[in-house]
């Protein structure tokens, strides 16, 4: 589904890349994880399917949804560092999604500036990043520094006010991203926002955003150019 801006909407000239199930295909190992993070914590193991309907944001939640009740914050830390461990061992053979580096260089090339932001620890974050020779294409790159089960939208906030001075405004931005918790930070700023199927949500629970959904990165960035006064 494509989205069309109202007649007082600026251009679109920055996306705010997301990064786990969006520029990096990591869906995979994230599943693997979760399976093996699942089976030393007592919980069954959960297809791509379910997780991808099951899946929320704060992360808390989703665990909610598997145990009946929320964790403790002790249980919560604990599956926290159970899936990061896991994660961290498949991980290693992720790439970045079709396109991605083809996208972030037409972008760049058409004058466009793009950053990236995700809740991924900030130290892990950026050496990945930097791995990917993708670096150079940011304006700005903002992993995660606070607590773990958190939403995007402060986070968003402090990544904007972080853009101060280079043009970079919330109404000219769309943030391309794979989770409803991307389209609420977006709503939350003022800017707008372009939901991918590739990564942790069903297409249904994404279309319950209200914002466009595509099945490409290549499409969500012609949705991006379309969002235009």
């Amino acid at each position: 589904m494509t989205g069309t801006a109202t007649a007082t909407a600026p251009a679109v000239t920055h996306i705010v890349w997301d990064w786990n199930g969006t520029l990096l295909h990591d869906t995979d190992a994230v599943i693997t994880a979760t399976n093996a993070s699942f089976a030393e914590l007592g919980f069954p193991p959960i297809t791509l399917a379910t997780y991808r309907e099951l899946y929320v944001v704060p992360v808390p939640r989703f665990y909610e949804r598997i145990m009946g009740r929320l964790p403790t914050e002790e249980e919560w830390l604990l599956m926290d560092a159970v899936f990061h461990r896991h994660y961290g061992a498949a991980a290693g053979d992720a790439g970045l999604a079709e396109g991605a580096r083809e996208l972030l260089r037409g972008w760049q090339r058409a004058g466009r500036t793009q950053s990236l932001l995700s809740l991924a620890p900030h130290e892990n974050l950026v050496p990945l990043v930097r791995a990917h020779g993708i670096d150079g294409h940011f304006l700005r790159v903002d992993g995660r520094t606070g607590p773990s089960h958190t939403t995007k939208a402060g986070h968003l906030v402090r990544h904007l006010a972080a853009l101060d001075g280079t043009g970079v405004t919330a109404a000219g931005t769309v943030l391309i991203g794979d989770a409803v918790d991307d389209a609420l930070a977006a709503a939350h700023v003022g800017a707008r926002a372009v939901l991918y199927t590739g990564g942790s949500h069903s297409r249904s629970s994404l279309e319950s955003a209200g914002v466009p959904v595509v099945d490409s990165l290549a499409e969500a960035v012609r949705t991006a150019r379309e969002l235009s006064a």
